[in-house]
């Protein structure tokens, strides 16, 4: 009785949302565009070299957009639209049956992605307009079929605003630093926009002159111009016909944009520039790598002081570990690329006296609740059945620290045929892009005349497949993060010749002193269904010199300096859309070392791997300056001619860049991995952390071991090893059992300890998985060693090392390395703090651990190649060390679990498996159901080609 009870008031919830608006779900068939009744893809037959072994998935649904009675029965009774979710279970399965994968079972995890639709699996098909046809397959997928390529594109952007319209958006509103006149003043919309403004504050003029620069760029330059104009055709007739029709996102509704009951109001057409500022979106978040020198110079001036310049410059170049020989390299047969690192006499390094950095602003000109911080959320008045949206977006519709947090991720596994069984090359790899609802990324097949490819690409910027497979080969990306970014110190001025202070606003240019330029956004909300954050302004002020944005101000050498960056990518984003035609073009990619070309045309900063029928490839992309020697790229560096990059032109940022010859590649080696670990031998590392411990050895002694002594791989067994690694604890695998050699050199007497290490011995023999004791248990196998490891981790990395180089040094080391990266972000220096993007998934990228490896070894006295410069754990004496770390480890046993765990808006406090759970967050009104933690790409791929073109 109690369920038929629920079932009615389901029900009566279901017909009073229904009545809502005027058009309900069925509108969405989209009245604008013809039906067409066929049940098969349109022209002759694509050719298609993978056969039945071609896989991918993408959580949690192909399907992004809801409607307002779709948004408004979610938020009421829980329903969701159809495909938001339904690739959610097959993902998050894998966690615990990846035992028992075998090559007849993938399918159970991953969806079909050959070319095409079969008959049966067709869900919907229409033709837009006259020469592009779109069938969506049973996962809701679209399948673009253009009879000429303009209409290939057309139905490109056509999908795009299906799909992801709201997001696509919100995206172009961050990229240019007005999130909250679009969707809000909510604090993290407040925070997202100042950072990406700051990364990139373009003008409109700008963005611009990049389109018009690649137009004139030649014949490719040409071609994407017309591509993504028919693109922004087909965005564009899609929003005018949703809005006709009221089956566009309900978001516009409750943020105010558009009337519920009359549809007045403006959904606004998408320009060519939104396309360039979606692309300096995508690219500062996931495409560039360096900066951070001002915060380098900070602690390496700390180390100094502590131990002297000598000694301070060895301990700093052992943490700096730009080149660890003990570090994890995806190029492993020894080949050499010098780039980007420490002359050992550099010259021009402007460094800043102790306590004279500050901040640049950004925010000027505060007004309402951007002045007042305690300003109580205003309730606007709307009809009580809006009611259950309501403050949907109080907390923002980004994360606020989408950019500040870890853009490092995505990992490969790829083998060579000569070590599998087919001698077909395997690969399973995917980009790790952040878990989000709707995604960012979403699926799609395009096929037209010059453009045969299937997989993902970011809402936007979906003209092209980005990451996926053509006619017989496959290609994907890890974020690289090699350095072309870097620090200058600009020389402040007055023009009238007096002295200048650290505000002055001129600056010397090549002998001249010259005005820095402002750009300006203007910002102001006020309160809407979705977001009651009251009104409120304020203005963004970018400072910019010819050397990039201002960030910080200080005093070198007495003088008054002003810290700018100056990336090789500003005012290029769009520059990389050449690459990415040619990886969709079966014309242009027919071999491994075209892909290799093709890749080079991207100065994003990735990790590209190829696979096809006979070979694999690597290639790091990137457009990477050339310095003169005597730079060193770590440190800031003076803004004089004779530091800049080779060939410099400020007017237009280009500048010489290293050749294709001498960024890291290689066709064919025996298997490649990365997780956004060092490409190869000095080939220095932009951040830090690249040290004897890396996140990507999970990955690289699990496929090293499956091809030693004459072993082979297929696919099933490559997706096994990087399901394992996805579920590991760094720290347990690599770090544990120095930790309990250490604590092995006596007898443990305390019972409470004991107890703690037999837990800890048991969690690292069965594995030292983060992972379920059954599927949907919600609790982890060995859940009090996982609380111990967690709790005493942030415990023992302070006391090994804080002693040693003082409290002002390890606090700017931490500035630069987070100690920590676990799933839940917490567990760091300072109880309680949390770091990085909750339920993110990604984990273990950044932290101490290969610090504690190497130290602990030279406790032990074992050799260590590229030592720390100093023996940090109890002073070197290993007696000490070991006292050091029992009685840290009786503390953790000592914490509770709801102080390890805090909790969140999503968790209880002391909840662990929930701390660590993958979170979608929602950027729109319909939200998922929690997952169990792994760490592993968002959209990934399983490929083995058979056969290649002739």
């Amino acid at each position: 009785m109690r369920a038929r009870v629920s079932v009615s008031i389901a029900a009566v919830a279901l017909v009073v949302v229904s009545a809502l608006v005027p058009v309900p779900r069925a509108a969405r068939a989209d009245t604008g565009a013809e039906a067409d009744t066929g049940t098969t893809a349109p022209g002759e037959a694509i050719p298609d070299h993978c056969g039945d072994r071609c896989a991918e998935i993408l959580p949690p649904g192909q399907d992004g957009s809801a409607t307002l009675t779709e948004i408004l029965a979610h938020q009421l009774v829980g329903t969701r639209p159809p495909h938001s979710d339904d690739q959610l279970g097959t993902y998050a399965a894998l966690a615990d049956e990846y035992p028992t994968v075998t090559t007849d079972t993938i399918d159970r995890f991953f969806n079909d992605a050959s070319f095409g639709v079969e008959p049966d699996e067709v869900d919907s098909r229409i033709r837009p307009r006259d020469d592009v046809t779109i069938v969506r397959d049973s996962d809701h997928v679209p399948h673009v079929y253009g009879d000429t390529r303009e209409g290939t594109e057309f139905g490109a952007g056509y999908v795009a605003a299906q799909d992801r319209l709201w997001i696509m958006d919100v995206l172009r509103r961050v990229g240019r630093g007005q999130l909250t006149s679009f969707a809000g003043g909510a604090e993290a919309n407040r925070q997202l926009e100042q950072q990406f403004f700051a990364a990139a504050p373009y003008t409109e003029s700008e963005l611009r002159a990049q389109i018009d620069r690649l137009a004139n760029s030649g014949p490719r330059g040409r071609q994407g111009l017309a591509d993504a104009r028919a693109y922004l055709d087909g965005i564009n007739t899609y929003i005018e016909r949703a809005k006709r029709g009221r089956y566009f996102p309900g978001e516009y509704v409750l943020t105010g944009h558009v009337t519920p009951i009359t549809n007045i109001g403006e959904i606004e057409p998408f320009t060519l520039t939104d396309l360039a500022v979606l692309a300096s979106v995508i690219g500062a978040q996931f495409g560039v790598g360096g900066g951070g020198e001002v915060r380098a110079a900070i602690a390496r001036l700390a180390l100094h002081e502590r131990y002297g310049p000598e000694q301070g410059e060895r301990v700093w170049r052992g943490m700096r570990a730009a080149n660890d020989p003990e570090t994890v390299r995806t190029l492993h047969d020894g080949q050499t690329f010098p780039y980007g690192g420490t002359p050992d006499e550099p010259e021009g390094r402007a460094l800043p006296e102790p306590g004279s950095v500050t901040g640049q602003p950004l925010v000027f000109d505060r007004e309402g609740s951007a002045a007042d911080a305690d300003a109580e959320p205003q309730r606007v008045s709307a009809p009580s059945r809006l009611d259950p949206a309501r403050g949907i977006f109080a907390d923002g519709v980004l994360p606020a620290d989408l950019l500040s947090g870890e853009t490092g991720m995505s990992n490969a596994l790829m083998v060579s045929g000569r070590h599998t069984d087919s001698g077909n090359p395997v690969a399973v790899f995917g980009p790790q892009t952040g878990y989000f609802a709707p995604q960012l990324l979403m699926l799609q097949e395009l096929q037209g005349p010059g453009i045969s490819a299937r997989g993902a690409s970011f809402a936007g910027l979906s003209f092209y497949v980005l990451l996926g497979r053509g006619q017989d080969y496959s290609w994907s990306a890890t974020s690289a993060g090699q350095d072309v970014l870097d620090t200058y110190a600009v020389e402040l001025c007055e023009p009238d010749g007096s002295t200048p202070t650290r505000e002055s606003d001129h600056y010397r240019f090549r002998g001249e002193c010259v005005a820095m330029e402002t750009v300006e956004r203007e910002n102001a909300w006020k309160p809407t269904i979705a977001d009651p954050t009251p009104p409120g302004s304020y203005t963004l002020r970018s400072y910019r010199t010819e050397f990039g944005p201002v960030t910080h101000r200080a005093v070198v050498d007495g003088a008054p300096v002003a810290y700018t960056t100056l990336r090789s990518s500003f005012l290029h984003e769009v520059d990389s859309l050449i690459g990415f035609q040619k990886f969709n073009d079966p014309d242009a990619i027919r071999s491994a070392e075209d892909f290799q070309r093709a890749a080079a045309d991207i100065n994003f900063t990735f990790n590209w791997f190829y696979a096809d029928a006979d070979d694999t490839a690597y290639y790091n992309s990137g457009a990477n300056p050339q310095r003169p020697d005597v730079v060193d790229p770590s440190m800031p560096i003076r803004a004089e001619p004779r530091f800049e990059w080779e060939n410099w032109d400020p007017e237009t940022n280009t500048a010489t860049y290293t050749p294709f010859e001498a960024n890291p590649h290689s066709v064919n080696q025996d298997y490649y991995v990365s997780w956004n670990n060092a490409q190869a031998q000095e080939y220095a590392a932009a951040g830090y952390g690249w040290s004897a411990v890396h996140r990507g050895d999970l990955l690289d002694r699990r496929v090293a071991d499956l091809i030693a002594d004459g072993g082979t791989a297929n696919r099933a067994e490559l997706v096994r090893e990087m399901a394992e690694a996805g579920l590991a604890d760094l720290r347990a695998e690599r770090v544990l059992p120095l930790l309990l050699r250490v604590l092995d050199t006596a007898p443990v007497t305390d019972p409470d300890a004991q107890a703690a290490v037999a837990r800890l011995r048991a969690w690292l023999d069965d594995g030292g998985l983060r992972a379920e004791t059954e599927p949907g248990s919600r609790t982890y196998a060995h859940t009090e060693a996982i609380r111990i490891m967690d709790a005493w981790w942030p415990l023992l990395v302070r006391a090994q090392f804080e002693p040693g180089l003082g409290p002002e040094a390890f606090d700017a080391m931490v500035d630069v390395l987070q100690i920590n990266d676990v799933p839940s972000g917490f567990q760091n220096e300072v109880p309680g703090k949390r770091v990085g993007q909750p339920h993110q998934g990604s984990a273990f990228h950044s932290g101490w651990w290969g610090y504690v490896h190497k130290d602990l070894r030279a406790v032990l006295g074992e050799p260590v190649e590229g030592p720390l410069g100093e023996t940090f754990c109890g002073g070197g004496d290993p007696d000490r060390c070991r006292d050091l770390l029992l009685d840290t480890l009786r503390q953790a046993v000592a914490q509770p679990a709801t102080e390890v765990y805090p909790g969140d808006a999503n968790c209880d406090a002391g909840d662990q498996w929930c701390a660590d759970s993958i979170v979608h967050n929602p950027l729109g009104g319909i939200t998922h159901d929690k997952i169990s933690w792994q760490n592993r790409p968002t959209y990934q791929q399983v490929v083995e080609f058979a056969t290649r073109r002739e």
